[in-house]
């Protein structure tokens, strides 16, 4: 089972959706089996998902705060 083909598999989910983001923020598990329904995972495969698909997250939330930080310095230099 190729996890990090599962984890591409949710993001894209969850980015086409913005109420599931939300939805996987409050129960990350339960949506996860939710949008991997078809298949029978294991609770360490499922973690496992989480996890990925929760350091992938906040990592592009991380980058859209410093586009956001750079923008505004650069707009305090007229650029």
């Amino acid at each position: 089972m190729d996890i990090q083909k599962l984890i591409s598999q949710v993001l894209s989910s969850l980015n086409a959706d913005s109420s599931l983001v939300e939805k996987f923020k409050k129960d990350p598990m339960a949506t996860v089996q939710s949008l991997l329904s078809n298949l029978n995972l294991e609770t360490n495969t499922l973690q496992a998902i989480v996890s990925g698909v929760t350091s992938k997250l906040n990592l592009d939330d991380g980058i859209k705060e410093a586009k956001g930080i750079f923008s505004k310095i650069a707009s305090l230099f007229g650029k």
